[in-house]
């Protein structure tokens, strides 16, 4: 590794301002520090030379993000065979247990997932690496982690040219607009999705789009779901019971416990967004990052905090089996834990205060609770919880300042 360091720094002066390839500095720097710790220090002043910069944090991200990426391939495998299991003369009967036909589940889930991922990559940096020969500058490294954050919160079924526009969208307009890599308000990833929610809904909600395969399944059967087959998320069978008056709100509740058992579900044997299922994966990337110091626990502790007091809320109101619902099930379905551990963590959207991280992630899962126990138009509130609490950081980390200032102040004049 230090004879091709030696090289790639040998070539430096080829790619310098005047010289004959300076038009291509931006790749090939973009490469150079990827690889190496970059060789720029600061001309003056005290200052320590650290090989963690941000490259490297973001790429710690990515590697706290394998957990959920390995199961949610493995959980789109499952649930394409499951609901292809209930055509009549099936074959894949037996494949309805989780753990059976696992070669099966793997490599449908990598044919399903990988091309999510390409897109995302290849649309997202393309763009970057534009943006970075216009500017002069290299591939900014936030896009690390968006380009795999965006395929792990999209249902397994969006087409791939939706994913590629969204991620346009969100790359330009969410970030490059506002000046790029730590400029942007909200978080990258969530436009995306949030562009998709809007412009495409058919494609980001319903029963078909779930589980790979579905729409063939439809057709197959000529033109419905065969006969115990369901395409449903947890969160949407909780949204149709908001409307159910034909059954008690004990049974809607007796049943939706039944079929979502909460050991299942924090394990993450449930349909959903392909990375964000599996409360337990989420839970071994927040410690990966907690441990290397890249992710706050205060924003994460409080985001569950608000959640969860909010649910206890719904639950002392009452009123319906959507708000009798135990508090916990808030935590484990969805993309509740997801949104905590990755998203709202986001260190360039976030608050930046140490208290103000506490309020951002207290209101973040309070605001995340009520959208999905209160609004009929949204099964999920995580996405916008966390974006309009984008918006509402800075606001935050204002008044925390002010509040420190006038406390100090106070402090002054007694002395």
């Amino acid at each position: 590794m230090k004879a091709l360091e030696k090289l790639l720094h040998k070539w430096d002066p080829m790619f310098e301002k005047g010289a004959k390839w300076e038009k291509f500095h931006p790749l090939y720097e973009t490469m150079t520090t990827f690889a190496f710790t970059p060789k720029h220090v600061t001309k003056k002043g005290a200052h320590i030379r650290d090989g963690v910069d941000l490259k490297r944090t973001m790429f710690m991200v990515v590697i706290a993000l394998i957990p959920c990426l390995l199961f949610g391939i493995y959980n789109t495998g499952h649930w394409h065979y499951e609901i292809q299991s209930y055509l009549p003369g099936s074959e894949f009967e037996a494949y309805r247990d989780y753990w059976t036909g696992f070669g099966d589940k793997v490599l449908y889930g990598l044919s399903r997932v990988l091309p999510l991922i390409v897109v995302s990559y290849g649309v997202g940096l393309a763009i970057e690496f534009v943006f970075g020969f216009l500017k002069g500058h290299s591939l900014h490294e936030g896009y690390l982690v968006s380009g795999m954050l965006i395929p792990l919160i999209m249902p397994v079924d969006v087409p791939l040219w939706m994913v590629g526009v969204a991620t346009a969208f969100a790359v330009i307009i969410g970030k490059e607009v506002f000046g790029g890599t730590g400029m942007n308000i909200l978080n990258v990833a969530l436009t995306a999705r949030a562009f998709l929610f809007f412009a495409y809904p058919t494609a980001m909600s319903g029963d078909k789009v779930w589980k790979g395969g579905t729409a063939d399944v439809i057709a197959q059967n000529g033109g419905m779901l065969p006969d115990g087959a369901t395409g449903a998320t947890a969160l949407a069978d909780l949204q149709a019971m908001k409307t159910n008056v034909t059954e008690s709100a004990s049974a809607l509740l007796d049943k939706f416990q039944a079929q979502y058992d909460p050991i299942d579900a924090f394990m993450g044997m449930i349909p959903g967004s392909v990375g964000e299922t599996s409360t337990l994966a989420v839970l071994i990337g927040a410690l990966i990052l907690l441990v290397t110091g890249v992710a706050s626990w205060r924003i994460i502790v409080s985001f569950f905090a608000g959640g969860f007091l909010f649910g206890l809320l719904m639950n002392a109101i009452g009123g319906n089996a959507y708000f009798d619902m135990p508090a916990y099930y808030h935590l484990i379905i969805g993309g509740f834990a997801f949104g905590a551990v990755f998203m709202a963590t986001d260190p360039v959207t976030a608050a930046q205060t140490s208290v103000g991280k506490l309020w951002y992630g207290f209101l973040a899962g309070c605001i995340a609770v009520l959208i999905r126990t209160l609004n009929p138009a949204y099964p999920e509130g995580v996405m916008l919880a966390i974006l309009f609490m984008n918006v509402m950081a800075p606001i935050i980390d204002h008044y925390v300042i002010q509040a420190n200032v006038k406390r100090r102040l106070k402090r002054l004049k007694t002395a």
